[in-house]
């Protein structure tokens, strides 16, 4: 087989190495680690802020470390009056992750990172901190006419993002439940949204600029939206035997199934399934929607085994358990994961080459140009 069709045949560059990266591995049978340490020790034993934390600086803080850095990024919560006005502006027809795309661009504009990139630590500690009132804010003003405050006894994001979402205190179960979902997207090596934040930075481009690139690679249904999909499929049922009955017609009729398969990760699954299904079980597991969720887990299991269930699909069914809309669920997503894209970002401008790929023509042969009078 020539290159050229080795190409054609892997397609979406996949199996392509394109960089080097210190900061994560999945896939490679060994299941899924942040700078070596394993996702299952870091989602059972640890807060959301401590893997931002290393993903930041390479290394895991110690209880002081934690504290400072928690209280950096509370001060960081607030909105300036200038992005509030551009919220307000927003429709409610938008669909939120556009709406934070469109705050992250803004804030490249009102609060520039320097061009030497010297703050760039600092403005990574502003995104982190400033993302879920962002979606909190823009929830509350457009749907019911209210300007929520930012103040907060809730240390973590995922405290802080539930207390400003519902306005109320969120059951310490939840709250769990949002560190184990945050820990486990916050970063997946060099998936579609991280590698066009690289792409972007490769470029000396802004930290907001590559991040607002990033959020509009995990707006599609194949990436970051396929957890919005699989809560979609899973809610259209209204029993187990329907479930099984609706799945077997769209797996005979070759439909993709969101929330199934995964490009990385082989027979063996995506590791960050079995680790949020137990939060879903947990939480709803005497309901419709969790039945029906294991219903279809377990035909595929038969039917497709080649196709395990990745980390959206359980994380779908957790999201709703804890009164969250369906469309928050990708937003939430860009919560988490922007600690992987700013680690990237990070790595790319450390030893930055232009990332410019070749692509093989296949257009038509070199023609002579005709005059528009002659055509």
């Amino acid at each position: 087989m020539s290159m050229s069709e080795a190409k054609k045949k892997t397609g979406g560059l996949a199996g392509v190495v394109a960089g080097e990266s210190a900061i994560c591995t999945c896939g490679l049978g060994n299941g899924l680690n942040y700078y070596g340490y394993a996702i299952e020790d870091l989602a059972n034993h640890a807060e959301f802020e401590e893997i931002a934390f290393l993903l930041q600086y390479a290394q895991l803080p110690n209880s002081k470390e934690l504290e400072e850095y928690k209280n950096k990024i509370i001060a960081q919560r607030e909105l300036s009056e200038n992005l509030k006005t551009i919220l307000k502006a927003i429709p409610k027809e938008t669909h939120p992750m556009n709406l934070m795309q469109t705050a992250v661009a803004a804030l490249g504009a009102l609060e520039a990172e320097k061009e030497d990139f010297s703050n760039q630590d600092e403005k990574i500690i502003r995104l982190l901190g400033i993302l879920p009132s962002v979606l909190c804010y823009w929830h509350h003003f457009v749907h019911f006419g209210k300007e929520i405050d930012f103040n907060s006894n809730q240390k973590s994001i995922a405290g802080y993002f539930l207390e400003k979402l519902q306005e109320q205190d969120p059951k310490e179960d939840f709250i769990k439940a949002m560190q184990c979902s945050l820990i486990l997207y916050a970063e997946h090596e060099f998936n579609a949204s991280t590698f066009t934040a690289r792409t972007c930075a490769s470029t000396k481009s802004d930290i907001f600029s590559a991040v607002a690139a990033a959020i509009g690679a995990l707006r599609g249904p194949l990436h970051g939206g396929a957890n919005e999909a699989a809560m979609g499929l899973i809610e259209s049922f209204s029993s187990v035997e329907e479930a099984i009955e609706g799945v077997n017609r769209k797996l005979e009729n070759k439909e993709l199934l969101m929330g199934f398969g995964h490009r990385v990760y082989g027979l063996g699954g995506d590791p960050r399934n079995a680790l949020i299904k137990v939060w879903s079980k947990h939480l709803g597991g005497e309901t419709l929607i969790f039945k029906v969720s294991e219903a279809i887990e377990n035909l595929m299991k038969e039917k497709k085994p080649n196709l395990p269930p990745n980390a959206d699909f359980y994380s779908a069914s957790a999201y709703h358990f804890m009164g969250i809309p369906t469309a928050y669920f990708t937003p939430i997503f860009i919560m988490s994961r922007v600690s992987g894209w700013c680690a990237h970002i990070k790595e790319q401008r450390a030893n930055n080459k232009l990332i410019r790929p070749s692509s093989e023509y296949i257009g038509p042969s070199p023609r002579k140009f005709i005059k528009i009078q002659d055509r």
